[in-house]
């Protein structure tokens, strides 16, 4: 976590010296009267620029440790807030280091983790108010976040997380079985291998681990979805193909074979494309990794559709889609064979379970 520590005192410049020794990729930010008690510091600034310092770096760094008083930190910060899928964790510390407190994005952030650390190096009290771990329970949102999950819809983990501190009853559908596991009876729950079964329980809350495309018009209230990132596409397009267009058409038959593109981790394509403009951009939008294979690689893999001239043509193998998809996926089975268009082709896989 790339970590930036600000104090505007003395003690919390020696604080946050002591800070930035100790946790790696943090940087600290110091009033400029008490530069000489901080050791190296990044940038020292004048007190009426605290609040333009914060601003200059809120999109920079994971995680804040503000040495100062909350009220003066909730002030400062608020204007800067946006989501807690994206906003970076926060943690205040007292002048003295007496507490250190999980201000801001306690569970995906990671802010509850940081006070910990951060009252541990400085000998603090780490003080942490996030409901699930005051009763040393477990959330979904934790859950997401240490599986590499993707959350489908970030209100509903308030919702489940509220039914679960109830006692409710959740219906849970995770074909893994890693929910199961991870919850190790600490809440009420109860397990189907079907969506519909789930439903027809009449449940409080549900939670599906799935990356399914789930039509909204069927869907019950109080559900969360958690998307496991285990879809691979393999794309050849034309040169200059844009991002949109790529978009488009892998969208329209994701969602025609019932598929989410919030699973997908991966682009596949052949090493010719490894500077396509419209893929790297597509890949980016969907937080997928972008991986390139030779023609060598690619031509020693079977998939079924007949060999493409065009493709050995133009990148010397002959198909692109199907088998980088294959590859990317541990030599997977494919979900969708070979679909194109003027200027796309596509094949999607499933990531092989190791």
């Amino acid at each position: 976590m790339r970590t930036a520590v600000i104090a505007i005192t003395r003690n919390g410049a020696r604080l946050g010296q002591k800070l930035r020794e100790s946790m790696t990729g943090t940087e600290l930010y110091v009033s400029g009267r008490y530069a000489g008690q901080a050791g190296s510091v990044r940038v020292c600034f004048e007190p009426a620029e605290l609040k333009s310092t914060i601003a200059d770096l809120w999109k920079k760094y994971d995680g804040f440790v503000f040495i100062m008083a909350a009220g003066i930190v909730v002030r400062m910060i608020a204007p800067l807030l946006e989501s807690k899928e994206t906003d970076p964790a926060v943690v205040v510390m007292d002048d003295c280091g007496t507490f250190a407190i999980s201000l801001l994005s306690g569970h995906l952030g990671g802010a509850n983790e940081l006070a910990e650390r951060c009252a541990f190096i400085c000998g603090s009290r780490p003080v942490v108010t996030t409901a699930t771990d005051v009763n040393h329970l477990p959330s979904f949102d934790m859950l997401a976040k240490e599986q590499g999950w993707l959350i489908d819809d970030i209100s509903q983990v308030k919702q489940l997380n509220t039914l679960l501190l109830d006692e409710e009853e959740i219906a849970i559908v995770d074909p893994s079985g890693t929910t199961r596991c991870w919850l190790h009876g600490r809440c009420k729950a109860s397990y189907y291998d079907t969506f519909a079964e789930a439903v027809r329980s009449q449940a409080r809350g549900y939670l599906f681990v799935t990356n399914r495309y789930l039509p909204p018009q069927t869907l019950p209230a109080n559900l969360l979805i958690l998307r496991p990132r285990n879809l691979v596409l393999g794309i050849g397009c034309n040169r200059g193909t844009p991002a949109d267009e790529i978009e488009a058409f892998v969208s329209s038959h994701l969602k025609r074979i019932f598929l989410s593109a919030k699973s997908v981790c991966c682009i596949a394509s052949a090493a010719a494309k490894s500077n396509e403009t419209g893929l790297l951009e597509y890949a980016g939008r969907l937080g997928a990794r972008f991986r390139c294979y030779d023609s060598e690689e690619l031509n020693q893999v079977r998939f079924p559709s007949p060999p493409s001239a065009y493709a050995l043509a133009a990148v010397g193998s002959a198909g692109v889609a199907e088998p980088a998809a294959i590859l990317a996926s541990g030599g997977n089975r494919l979900l969708l064979k070979k679909v194109k268009s003027e200027n796309v082709t596509l094949a999607v896989a499933e990531l092989k379970e190791s």
